[in-house]
């Protein structure tokens, strides 16, 4: 399920892809960060045989080569690896729930005859949310806001470092808002919303949670 809650401990992760379809591409490099209490404790990245040459356009982008791969293990033995490490930890990154998500779901149900059941968060749903005058909400866009490097974007780990950073701030921006409030059903944060009879208090789990509030008038 995807959360919109801020958490302590997680696993933030990130693949490199031969393409943008998770119908038809295949994963070349997977790379995680486990984090207790805000803080890394663990790390996991390895390259990937997709089994197929690298598209141009792909290694234009992500830098990793036929080459680079040659050797690397497939998905089937580093995804079941990528599971235990992660455990039964909410899994964290940038535009999950539209591309890294599907990608897991479809191989682990491929290559193990499963689908993890670990809740995810996205990050980029929370930047739109949180950052919304920022006229772009990818990774290196909200890393340079935050005045993180951006120094090997791309790259899963530089991107999972880039990530989780990006997450920490985003939640102590959030916890610091003056308005900042939690929902009582679920814990996600509440945002303010315009509706039909003006300003509202909803609950960023919605269309899950549809818990709303009025907002307090001075």
């Amino acid at each position: 399920m995807q959360l919109t809650t801020f958490v302590p401990d997680y696993v933030v992760f990130d693949l490199e892809t031969t393409g943008i379809s998770w119908k038809t591409d295949e994963v070349v490099e997977i790379s995680a960060l486990r984090v207790v209490k805000h803080r890394v404790v663990g790390e996991f990245s390895t390259l990937v045989n997709p089994g197929r040459p690298i598209p141009f356009e792909a290694s234009r982008v992500n830098g990793i080569t036929d080459e680079m791969v040659r050797d690397a293990p497939s998905f089937d033995s580093v995804l079941a690896d990528f599971l235990t490490f992660a455990g039964n930890s909410v899994l964290v990154g940038h535009n999950i729930h539209a591309f890294d998500m599907k990608f897991i779901w479809r191989d682990s149900e491929r290559y193990l005859g499963r689908q993890p059941e670990n809740d995810y968060i996205d990050t980029l749903k929370l930047a739109r949310a949180y950052l919304a005058k920022l006229p772009h909400h990818r990774l290196t866009d909200l890393a340079e806001h935050y005045g993180i490097s951006i120094q090997g974007a791309h790259r899963a780990l530089a991107d999972c470092r880039m990530n989780q950073a990006v997450y920490e701030c985003l939640r102590r921006d959030a916890e610091a808002a003056p308005e900042a409030k939690k929902c009582p059903l679920c814990g996600s944060m509440l945002q303010k919303r315009n509706g039909r009879y003006g300003m509202f208090l909803g609950c960023m789990g919605f269309p899950v949670c549809r818990y709303t509030e009025n907002v307090e008038r001075s």
